[in-house]
């Protein structure tokens, strides 16, 4: 966790594509254990590095890294509002990308436990919608957390709130994907 007060800069991509038969997936990676983000769902992405000439650099940088998604690959269709975490303290720039899905992805162990694609009509469900009572050290009393379930798992936090704005834009086809 951050002790202190400072804001710490992060940016990840929002990776979307369409398989062959045409089906709107989004990409996601679940950390490995181990931090205050383990085991959660996320974009691939990072903290801005002192090498990244910009946000967009770093969640490129980061996606390549994390699960071998060259930046050739990826089109930037838009900068998203940054999300700030409170818990962390990272205040976090997303870009919504357009991707060619490489024929393997190639994790990087010691930060992501595995993939996970998703298509986005199954986040759009009633079912997939659910709020839990949560409670963590930085928060002063519990609160009610939205999620999306995805699997045996629970999108929320951070990645929630990144997706959440654009999840019904994107099934409209609002962006050329």
């Amino acid at each position: 966790m951050n002790e202190t007060n400072e804001r710490l800069k992060a940016a990840v991509l929002v990776p979307v594509y369409r398989n062959k038969t045409g089906e709107l997936i989004l990409v996601l990676v679940r950390r490995t254990e181990g931090d205050i983000h383990g085991g959660q769902l996320a974009f691939p992405g990072g903290k801005v590095a002192s090498e990244d000439k910009s946000p967009l650099d770093t969640a490129l940088r980061e996606a390549e890294e994390e699960i071998g998604l060259n930046r050739t690959n990826v089109e930037i269709l838009e900068q998203l509002p940054n999300v700030f975490t409170q818990t962390s303290r990272f205040d976090i720039t997303p870009f919504l990308a357009k991707i060619v899905r490489p024929e393997k992805w190639k994790i990087a162990e010691r930060e992501v436990a595995e993939v996970i694609e998703v298509p986005v009509k199954e986040l759009l469900k009633p079912k997939a919608h659910g709020e839990e009572i949560m409670h963590f050290p930085q928060w002063p009393d519990p609160r009610k957390v939205p999620f999306y379930r995805v699997g045996k798992y629970q999108l929320w936090g951070a990645t929630y709130w990144i997706l959440s704005p654009i999840l019904k834009e994107l099934s409209k086809g609002n962006w050329n994907i």
